[in-house]
């Protein structure tokens, strides 16, 4: 993890650290993905996120966070993911991160 806003960085918005207000999107509410127009490249502080639909570009700032997000295609759910790729006491900044991602549209239910 590195950066003050934590794991993940939107270019042009509030990082994960940033207000979340009703425009969270419910990560309990079932299985997310990568959206499919999202393409990753990974990068030594972690990966480079393009959605091709939008035309916007988010930093992953943690490798941590680029193999999670990965992961989230592999698994029933967020929970199981995060129970499997990050540490307990990492958990809830990585989940911060996911939410920001959904709600950048990078993730999406599956």
């Amino acid at each position: 993890m590195s950066g003050p806003s934590g794991p993940a960085g939107t270019t042009g918005t509030t990082g994960p650290s940033g207000a979340a207000g009703a425009d969270t999107p419910d990560l309990d509410s079932g299985a997310w993905r990568l959206d499919p127009q999202v393409a990753l490249r990974p990068e030594r502080f972690g990966a480079l996120a393009y959605h091709y639909g939008t035309r916007r570009l988010t930093f992953l700032r943690s490798p941590l966070l680029a193999r999670l997000v990965e992961a989230l295609a592999e698994h029933p759910d967020v929970a199981s993911a995060l129970d499997e790729v990050v540490p307990a006491s990492q958990r809830p900044t990585y989940r911060k991160a996911l939410g920001s991602l959904a709600a950048s549209g990078f993730l999406v239910p599956r």
